[in-house]
C-alpha cells in the first residue's frame, strides 16, 4: 500500500470515528439506554458509586410539562435548565445526593458528593432521556466535552448539546451550582476556553 493510500485510509477512519456519536462513560455498567423508569446516576467522585433510579410517571410528567412550549432554541435552552434542576431535585431526594454543593465542596459526605465527572454523566443521562421522549425540538445531546488537561487549566468535563439549526454547541454545566439549581448553558467554545461563573 502506498504512503498516499495509507494517509487517505487513516483520514477516512478518523473522520468516521469522529462523526459517530458514541458516548464513552467512565464505567461499563452505566445504563446507556436510560428511560425514566430505569436509569443510573453517579456520585462519590469519578462515578465511584453508581445508583439505579426509577421515576414514577407523575415525576416524569413534571419534566414533560416544562417542555410544553419550545417556540425558539433560546426558550428550549431555558427549559433544559429548568428540567435538569428539577431532575436533580427529584433524584437528589431518591439517592441522598440533595446536599451536593457547587464544584467539589463537600461537608465530609464523600459518598454522596459529585465532581464534574459525576455531574456531566448525570446531566448527559438526563438529556438522553429528555431527547428520547421527544421533548427536544431544537437541540440534540452530544458526547461530553472536556477541557484543561493541566496545560491550560484544571481538567473539567461538561454535558453538551447542539442546536440543530445552526450546529452551534453549548456546554450544559451543572458542576458550578448546588444540587437542584439551574445549570449554566454556555457556548461551547467559550466554555472550552476556560469559562467560569463570576
Amino acid at each position: 500500500m502506498t504512503r498516499t493510500a495509507i494517509i487517505l485510509l487513516t483520514s477516512l477512519l478518523v473522520s468516521t470515528i469522529l462523526s459517530v456519536q458514541a458516548e464513552t462513560f467512565v464505567r461499563d455498567d452505566i445504563n446507556i439506554n436510560p428511560e425514566p423508569s430505569q436509569f443510573t446516576i453517579c456520585h462519590g467522585g469519578t462515578c465511584e458509586n453508581l445508583e439505579k433510579v426509577s421515576l414514577t410517571e407523575q415525576q416524569w410528567q413534571q419534566i414533560r410539562k416544562i417542555f410544553k412550549t419550545n417556540a425558539t432554541p433560546e426558550q428550549e435552552r431555558q427549559n433544559i435548565k429548568l428540567a435538569i434542576a428539577k431532575l436533580e431535585k427529584i433524584v437528589g431526594r431518591l439517592t441522598n445526593t440533595y446536599n451536593d454543593k457547587a464544584e467539589n465542596i463537600t461537608d465530609e459526605d464523600l459518598y454522596h458528593y459529585m465532581d464534574c465527572i459525576d455531574e456531566s454523566t448525570n446531566t448527559t443521562i438526563y438529556l438522553m432521556m429528555i431527547q428520547e421522549d421527544g421533548l427536544l425540538r431544537w437541540h440534540t445531546y452530544q458526547d461530553r466535552g472536556n477541557r484543561g488537561y493541566f496545560f491550560n487549566g484544571w481538567p473539567h468535563t461538561s454535558a453538551v448539546i447542539k442546536e440543530a439549526r445552526t450546529g452551534k454547541r453549548y456546554a450544559v454545566d451543572s458542576w458550578f451550582r448546588d444540587n437542584g439549581l439551574q445549570p449554566y448553558i454556555i457556548p461551547y467554545d467559550e466554555w472550552r476556553d476556560g469559562w467560569r461563573p463570576n
